[in-house]
This record gives structure tokens, sequence and C-alpha cells, in this order.
């Protein structure tokens, strides 16, 4: 039954409140309620934020966002992983319902001594739950105010409206007719599910470059671990490798993903399995499982970590297509289905058939997870997630989560909206999104502010991987250098998880062919050593703006956070500004101003929502590009003029706040 004070419209909510909302351990997120009641008596509302072990804290006060909406909202800092939940409780607010009255009744002198009487007794039994270091004494005084003979009555109102008299009460009301709602529950999980910085590797690629441009020499996990030092020094956070395990010779596509492989071709990772082993297994080329834990230990030294791919699917010559031949779908011929997205055929890979053995196919990727987890793995890039069963997936992690709740799920998930929201709520910590293809002013507004709304970040965390193996945008195709900045500086700000693909920072843009997003050479199909070296000295590289990125994400909290981006206006198409902001004076505030333009200069005027900066709307401040160390003094309506080519990015990425190191001291 609705409660005596109604207590609706609760969010966030994920699936009605059957899934439980994310967070991370020290992130905020609104909760909100409508409350009501009959008539024109007050009402309050407050959180009660219950934490693991059903303990809990002091609760939230809550105020009405809008005044006569009925709609209440407060902010909630669960402080610890585990599970959690919160709940609205809605109540009658008697003090406040006669301070309402009497500030009618006694100017016009209407029952004034039944008036004052009233207040001091409810005055009386609110003093009870006041503690005396709270301002008990200053509410008993108000009591003795109301009854004195011998003020006027306009002077005793006055004395039980003091600030401290209310500051007092409002800290502890007096309540009746309490109603709570049900409670919502809340999964706090480690900060690697919301925050982190990737960079993805081949470990194949990281061999060497023979003299005279004769063939490359295949890495191993002892050469790609040599190239962990440079990764860390840019300030990343987590290592991700494609698949490491064999790979089928059966169909294996040679360069460019062409159908016809040569002796000496590599094939795609995501072709798994061989005589040599499947998904529990390691490539012989790539090392042993020594070599293996070395990197993993190595990376673990320099304060990163391992995400390795999980592709749930075979190679023609998996160990499972003779053992569990029911794993897969069979035409009707007989043969064994292979990949298909017409009219593009993987003749290489079988994808497997969940509803002949759904447990039998969990208990393997159970075992298979917890193979490579028992190793030092903690994260998994799982690979197109969206062609599984849902129900498979919430199986999956929740048996996962259970045990190991500092595991965390990436869903390689570029499809439809639906699916991506439903794999976040059912347990996939992070999830690949549009970013890629949200390149306007107007498309990154919208999109942001959509992936940080109430709705969709109670369930789903973006990581903005500015390319892939499999993506590279017509945007940096066509922009050169000042594309790839632009991007990067994007993605570190706007997301709390972003990652790059190795070879961005050498800005490599040559499509396989006009209007395809696939790379010439693409590293899926074959060997592509870099020379880092002779990037660097050449001053080709970005690593020097991405050091300074990922730096600054450590240092300022805000850029840690997901909901609570907001953009400012800009009077020109081109330049896009938004800010970042956690705690209260003299919390972290950064400032972003970016040129999406990488052709030509810009200039705008940007004119800044003061308030969500935590300053007055006539204050100016102080303000330091982390890009370039300049300084400026920033106020409500400020000019810009970013020209690519003549900075480290044709950006401003501004402190409003002193840094301070978070976790650490930051990578240098």
């Amino acid at each position: 039954m609705i409660g005596r004070i109604p207590v609706l419209d609760l969010g966030p909510l994920v699936d009605c409140g059957r899934r439980p909302v994310k967070a991370v351990a020290g992130e905020s997120f609104q909760v909100t309620a409508t409350v009501f009641r009959e008539g024109h008596d007050a009402v309050g509302a407050n959180v009660v934020l219950r934490g693991p072990a059903g303990r809990s804290g002091p609760w939230t006060p809550m105020r009405e966002l809008a005044p006569g909406s009925d709609r209440w909202g407060a902010e909630v800092t669960p402080d610890a992983e585990g599970r959690w939940t919160y709940a609205v409780e809605a109540w009658s607010d008697p003090v406040e319902t006669w301070r309402h009255h009497a500030r009618i009744k006694i100017p016009a002198g209407i029952d004034s001594e039944l008036v004052l009487e009233e207040g001091a007794l409810l005055y009386e039994r609110a003093a009870a739950g006041v503690p005396k270091s709270d301002g008990r004494e200053a509410v008993l005084a108000a009591v003795d105010g109301l009854r004195d003979p011998g003020r006027p009555a306009a002077g005793r109102l006055a004395a039980a409206l003091a600030p401290d008299v209310s500051a007092a009460l409002a800290a502890h009301p007096l309540r009746e007719l309490v109603s709570s709602s049900r409670p919502v529950p809340v999964l706090v999980e480690r900060e690697r599910a919301l925050f982190g910085s990737w960079y993805e590797l081949f470990p194949r690629s990281e061999g060497a470059l023979l003299p005279g441009g004769g063939p490359p020499v295949g890495g191993t996990f002892r050469t790609a671990a040599e190239r962990l030092p440079a990764v860390a020094a840019m300030g990343f956070d987590v290592v991700y490798l494609p698949p490491v395990h064999p790979i089928g010779t059966a169909y294996r596509k040679g360069p460019d993903n062409s159908l016809t492989a040569g002796p000496y071709d590599v094939g795609s990772p995501w072709a798994i399995g061989s005589a040599e082993g499947g998904h529990d297994a390691l490539h012989p080329d790539l090392g042993t499982f020594e070599d293996f834990d070395h990197f993993v230990a190595r990376a673990r030294e320099l304060r990163m970590e391992v995400a390795l791919d999980f592709a749930l699917q075979c190679s023609p010559e998996h160990p499972w297509v003779d053992k569990h031949p029911e794993w897969f779908h069979h035409r009707a011929d007989g043969s064994i289905a292979y990949a298909e997205n017409p009219p593009k055929k993987y003749q290489d890979i079988y994808p497997l058939a969940f509803e002949a053995d759904f447990d039998g196919i969990v208990r393997e990727t159970l075992r298979v997870l917890r193979f490579w987890m028992a190793r030092g793995i903690r994260i998994f890039r799982v690979d197109n997630p969206h062609t599984k069963p849902v129900s498979f997936w919430e199986k999956v992690i929740g048996e996962v989560g259970r045990t190991d709740p500092d595991v965390v799920f990436l869903a390689e998930a570029f499809t439809r909206p639906a699916m991506m929201r439903t794999l976040g709520a059912i347990g996939f910590q992070q999830s690949y999104t549009y970013f890629t293809w949200r390149n306007t002013k107007q498309e990154l507004t919208d999109y942001v502010t959509e992936l940080s709304g109430d709705a969709v970040s109670a369930c789903m965390r973006p990581n903005f991987f500015v390319n892939t193996p499999d993506i590279l945008h017509a945007y940096l195709q066509d922009g050169g250098r000042a594309a790839f900045e632009i991007r990067a500086v994007l993605a570190a700000t706007l997301a709390p998880s972003w990652g790059v693909y190795a070879g961005y920072e050498l800005c490599e843009n040559t499509p396989v062919r006009a209007g395809s997003e696939e790379y010439l050479d693409s590293e899926k199909y074959q060997l592509r050593p870099r020379d880092w070296a002779a990037a660097e000295r050449e001053g080709r590289s970005l690593a020097p703006l991405i050091t300074v990125l990922n730096r600054l994400r450590r240092r300022q909290p805000a850029l840690r956070r997901l909901r609570n981006v907001r953009f400012h206006d800009a009077d020109n198409d081109a330049v896009i500004a938004y800010s970042k902001r956690v705690g209260g004076p003299g919390g972290s505030c950064v400032l972003t101003v970016v040129n999406l333009d990488p052709h030509h200069t810009q200039e705008a005027t940007v004119s800044l929502n003061m308030p969500e900066l935590g300053l007055d709307w006539h204050e100016s401040v102080p303000v330091r590009d982390e890009l370039t160390g300049e300084t400026y003094h920033w106020g409500r309506d400020n000019y810009v003029r970013l020209e690519p080519g003549r900075s480290i990015a044709p950006a401003h990425v501004f402190s409003l706040r002193p840094s301070s190191p978070i976790g650490g001291s930051p990578t240098p």
C-alpha cells in the first residue's frame, strides 16, 4: 500500500529497482523522489543510505528541486565497496507548518497567544531530538522567548525564527507520520570499474624491424614487456591485449582480411584455437606461461593492470569443435555454420550456439575466466557480447562477481542502445560507445549529456576509445595531427575511462580503401612493428600530450567522475566548452575548451555558467592551462582563439582549483 506520506517515482532506478544502481566508492549520485501529502501541511524528506552488513550512516536531508514541483532530491556518497541500498523517507513537518502559519497570523494579530503557545509546545518536543552540541540550548531559549509575556508577539516570533534555531531544527527535524519507500539496491565497485586510461597493443607486433626493409621479427611477451615502461610513462592504467591464444590455420585470413593466406601469414587472433589448444592456451610464438606471468608482473610493477580479450568464438580447429559439436550451429548439409554478417563471411570463425547446452557453456566459460584470473587477470574486454544471450552474461558475470567482485568486464558492444544498456544493467562494468562517431558540437553535447544523465549512468559506464583496430574514423583519416589531438583531449576529459590503440600516438590514419574505416596493413592480420624511438626523436609522437592528459586525470578528482559534466555556451559551433567539478569550495574543477575543426583557426566567446563552477556570476578567477602552463584570468565571458598546429593541441584544459595527487603520486 502507498505510504501515509506518498513517496513515488524514485530515481535512479535500474529495471524498476530489480537490478542495482552502479556506483564506485566515493562517487556521489543524486537520489530523487516525488513527495507530497493531502492538504497544505509541510512535508520533508531524506535519504537513508545503508551499506554492507546493513550498517547505516546518518540520513541525508532532501530539498525540493523546484518550488511547487513536489520533486525532491539529494546527493549521497557511498564510501566503501559492496552491496548498498538507498531508501527515501517522507514525513510531515509540524514545525515548518507552524512557522509558515505563524508568519501569517502573528503580523495579522490572529490568535497570537494561541499560536505562540502551540509553537512553544512544538519546540519543546523538537528540542528533545537536538543534541546539546548541535543547538539544543538555542531551541529551548526560543521556547522561553515564545512564552515571554513581556515582549511583543512579533519579537517572540522573531526569536523562534533566529538563524541558529532554524539551523538546529533543520539538522534535527521533528518528524511525524514517517513513510519510507522500498529499498533500492546499489552496487558499489572498485574505482577501476569507472576510471582508467587504457592502452591496447598486440604483443606479436612488439618485435624487431630488420635493417634494409626485411620482414619484421614477431614479438613475444618478453619483448612486449620492454614496451611497458614507455606505456606507463604516458600515464596509462590498463594495458589491453587482444587474444593471445593459438590461431587456427583453416581459412586463415591474409593481409588486409584477404581470403588467401601465405605460409608466413600470422592470421587473426580472434580465430581462436588449434591443435595447440584453445581459450586456456597461449600461442607458442608469444612465449610460455612463465613469459606471460612476467608480462603481468612487469605491468603491476609499473602500476598498470593487464586486461585480456575474451572472445567466445572458435576457429574450425578449436578443441571444442570435436569435444562439443553440439555447441555449434549445423547447416542443412551437416557442416558447422561459420560467422556471417551478410554479405561479409568469416569462414575462420565458428560462433557458439547456446540452446543445446547452455549450462555446459556457462561452466566452461567460468572455468576459462577463472583460469586467467588465477594468473593475475582482473579485467576482461569481452568481444561482441551482444551476439550472445544476455541471460548467459548475467549468469557468468553474476557468478564471477559473487566470489571476485573486483573483476571488471568491458563490453565491446557497438550495437543498438537497448542492448548496450541492458548489458550494463546485468553486470558489465563498462561499455564501448558511439563516441567515435560523435564529432560535431551538437552530437557530442547530446551524447555526453545522455550518458552522464541519471537514466544511463545508473546502469552503463562509457569507455571513450579514440580508435580501435577495427575503427579508423574519417575524422582521423582527413584531419591530420590536429584531429588526433582534438579527439584525445575530448576523450580524456569527457569520460572517466578512455583508451587508445597503439599507433594512435603516431597519427596512423591510412585506410585500406576510400570510404572504409579499416586500417591499411591492419594489425589484425599481420605484424605491424613501429619505430617508436624514431618518432620520439623526430617529434612526431603525441606522447607528450597524452602524458599531460593522463597526469591531469590522476591529479584532478573531477576527471574521475561521469555524472558531473556540464556544458557551457560558446558562440561558435566549431568550439565546445564544458566543465567537471567535485567537492565544495577548494574542490577539483576542470574547464575544457576545444576547437573541433582540425583544419582552421576558430574564435569564440565562451560564456560560463558560473554557479556550475562554484563561483558567483560576477566573480573572476585565475585559470591555468594544463597543456601549456599559461595562466589567464577568466570571468563570465571570455574570448578564445584556438589554432591547430600552434600549441600542444587546439584546446585549453584549465584547472580552476589546486591540483592534488589522488591514489599516490602521478606518473611522471
